[in-house]
């Protein structure tokens, strides 16, 4: 008996089918130059298959009736959005939460998004997004989890799982963007990336892939070209790999009008890349309509074949079939956004607690932090007391006059401290980069006041205090989507204020919001103490603050490293080895002159702060890492452990992180890899011991055939709290 997809496709026409492949805009969620017009109209003639940027009760299920009761068929739309970081409650920006290396925290955020994008008629979800990033100079590494294969993999099953694994409130996701994306060449967006296909495999499709292993139902295609071939029409991509191998069932979409600008890339014209995209596998057309304007005649012409579109036709309907869409095509949908669900007290606590949670603390010398509740605090800087720029990119249905800013997040955590405040600095002083920040509304205002002028008012703020606070960083459209920078320095005159309240010489705390990695070796001098806050979200100020009091201890590790210098970019804890290494420059180690080494004459070879690395205002001693065994064979297992203390005074957490070694294989390997972590909690004298245990899994690699296995050999067992301080033992493991 045929199935009700099945019974559905022998219904419909082929203008009908072509419809459904077609994704329509409405509203103001643009991320291109295209916008869609008689979106009504191309419903009402059964050309429209699905829609987005737009929510809400009002407006759905005016365009869900239109389908409804103007199509032949009656097929329901899907209504899709960028839920990046949360829909109406916004939390943390996703590099943020990466910092957390909290799967369960990252899983509940995804299910609490999607309840609010349920609530307001929204089916599917754009998110996750899970492009490995080595560029901070690329502004969408604030919308992923960081340089790491291993990591972002578990952020990315952790999230599809949130999403889609909700009951009746479940959404479906999309990963992005299939692939490559983060590794465009310039750190410039939307530009070329290219790369061998061992690198794809081995550090640029894990995260993909475990989104597909843990049932994504949708894949976008990325802008860049993969391997030549623009991604959006790459069958080897779409089909050998996502398809065959992975074994992908769900539906693929195009990103904004990435068919049409294959055009630009030198694929052909519109009719071509429609009928090129189609053939490599691309089931769903966003805003640019080649689809449905060409598809016809490309059938005509013997250039794609019915059946082409019938099986792209019946992935987006089984898709909508999987929702429940058929039974009830206003699942979900209330007449009235919820008090109980939409920025309900459950959703501000939690995106509270991760604001704290996602902050890592790189300095914090002579325990600055935490500060006391009565002191007399001089808070400084362009973003002290702002909320425009709390959420961070992609906040699309996120409300800034919701946010609570630092400023009032430390007075409701400090009642009795004495806050006196200074603007400082603005955050750009070039009204050029201001227009362009405020492209979608303004984030960024100009003080009239010279840059001499700002920084003496708030040198006289700050002489008045005990410590200085000063509050500095990027704005909001900073970065995200067509935001690459390639000064990645502070903004502005910032850097200058930093000099000017270092000078004082009060305490001072550097707090900064930014969606990627900054160069601030001079402010990591000048400072006592740093916190890297990200964007926080909606509940950022008071998250912070439960930071700078101490009501949260700091437990935060960066996903992404942060580098020297913008000439040292990409840096990242597990490049591959060189003929010619470098010692570097470490305390006891002498530094023989040596012309012929891999090395910079102006810098270090390592990054200011390494993967991995989060101070806490408590200490971890490791003991020494201890083997199972020091020999196995075959399919074993092992289990390597260290003992932690809290040996501070404070309880705290801590992420413990398993790296292995391969010193010898078939082909270069990296100088170490993330294999698992573990975050526990120990109060203040408390110790554990931290097991791991490891198979032969953990020893894969793909080799130059592509083949996905491990070889016998020695392995190098390192666990410790960052990328860069390991403790190591050895083990021999024979097939």
């Amino acid at each position: 008996m045929a199935d009700v997809i099945t019974t559905l496709l022998a219904k419909m026409t082929l203008d009908e089918k072509i419809g459904q492949l077609n994704l329509v805009i409405a509203g103001d969620a643009v991320t291109g130059a295209t916008v869609s017009e008689g979106v009504e109209q191309k419903i009402a003639s059964g050309a429209v298959g699905g829609m987005f940027g737009v929510y809400g009760a009002t407006p759905v299920r005016a365009l869900q009736n239109v389908a409804l009761e103007k199509t032949r068929l009656k097929i329901p739309l899907i209504f899709g959005l960028d839920v990046i970081h949360g829909h109406r409650t916004i939390f943390p920006i996703p590099l943020g939460l990466s910092c957390s290396w909290d799967m369960a925290m990252i899983e509940n955020i995804a299910r609490l998004s999607g309840d609010e994008a349920a609530a307001e008629g929204l089916h599917w979800v754009f998110s996750p997004m899970v492009d490995i990033t080595r560029d901070p100079r690329w502004g969408r590494c604030a919308e992923a989890a960081g340089e790491d294969a291993y990591l972002g993999s578990r952020i990315s099953a952790a999230m599809v799982r949130g999403y889609q694994q909700n009951g009746e409130n479940s959404v479906l996701a999309c990963v992005k963007h299939f692939a490559l994306y983060g590794a465009a060449e310039a750190g410039r967006d939307y530009h070329t990336a290219d790369m061998s296909r061992l690198a794809m495999f081995e550090q640029y499709f894990p995260p993909y892939k475990a989104a597909v292993d843990a049932g994504v139902a949708s894949v976008m295609t990325s802008f860049n070209d993969v391997e030549g071939i623009p991604a959006t029409g790459n069958k080897w991509l779409l089909d050998d790999v996502l398809r065959k191998q992975w074994g992908f069932k769900g539906f693929t979409v195009s990103d904004y009008t990435s068919v049409n600008e294959m055009i630009d890339h030198g694929m052909g014209d519109l009719q071509t890349v429609s009928a090129l995209a189609l053939k490599a596998g691309l089931d769903m057309d966003m805003v640019g309509e080649g689809f449905l304007t060409t598809l016809k005649k490309s059938l005509d012409e013997g250039k794609v074949s019915e059946n082409d579109i019938t099986t792209a036709c019946g992935r987006i309907l089984r898709a909508k079939q999987q929702l429940g869409l058929f039974d009830n095509p206003f699942k979900n949908l209330r007449d009235e956004s919820p008090a109980e669900i939409i920025l309900s007290p459950k959703h501000r606590a939690t995106a509270r607690d991760a604001a704290a949670r996602s902050c890592v603390l790189l300095k914090n010398d002579g325990d600055i932090l935490p500060l006391r509740r009565d002191a007399k605090i001089a808070l400084i800087g362009p973003l002290a007391d702002d909320k425009r720029n709390m959420q961070g990119t992609w906040s699309i249905a996120g409300n800034w006059e919701e946010c609570v800013s630092i400023l009032q997040g430390m007075k409701n955590a400090a009642p009795a401290a004495e806050i006196t405040t200074a603007l400082g600095a603005n955050v750009t002083d070039d009204p050029l980069i201001a227009a362009k920040v405020n492209i979608f509304g303004e984030k960024v205002i100009l003080d009239p006041r010279t840059p001499d002028e700002l920084i003496a008012e708030a040198v006289s703020t700050a002489e008045l205090a005990e410590v200085i606070v000063a509050v500095v960083g990027e704005a909001q459209e900073m970065s995200g989507e067509a935001a690459s920078r390639a000064d990645i320095g502070l903004p502005g005159n910032q850097s200058a204020l930093i000099a000017a309240l270092a000078a004082t010489g009060k305490p001072l705390v550097m707090v900064f919001l930014s969606g990627r990695p900054l160069v601030i070796v001079n402010e990591s001098k000048q400072a006592g103490a740093i916190l890297a806050m990200w964007f926080g979200g909606t509940e950022a100020g008071n998250g912070v603050a439960d930071v700078l009091f101490g009501d949260y201890n700091p437990a935060g590790k960066l996903s992404m490293s942060f580098p020297y210098a913008v000439g040292q970019i990409p840096v990242y804890y597990n490049h591959k080895k060189t003929g010619r290494p470098y010692a570097g420059e470490f305390p006891g180690v002498v530094d023989v002159p040596s012309k012929f080494r891999s090395r910079y004459l102006d810098i270090p070879n390592e990054p200011l702060y390494p993967f991995g690395f989060g101070l806490s205002y408590t200490k971890f001693e490791y003991s020494d890492v201890t083997l199972s065994e020091t020999a196995a064979r075959g399919n074993a297992s092992i289990t390597a452990a260290v003992t932690v203390m809290n040996t501070g005074n404070y309880d705290g957490e801590e992420t413990v992180q398993l790296y292995i070694t391969d010193p010898v294989a078939s082909i270069s390997r990296p100088v170490r890899e993330l294999k698992d972590f573990q975050k526990i909690a120990l109060k203040r004298g408390e110790s554990q011991t931290v097991t791991f245990t490891i198979t032969t899994d953990h020893l894969k690699f793909y080799n130059n055939d592509l083949h996905h296995d491990w070889e016998a050999g020695t392995f190098i067992i390192q666990i410790g709290p960052h990328s860069a301080q390991l403790r190591s033992a050895s083990i021999t493991w024979e097939k």
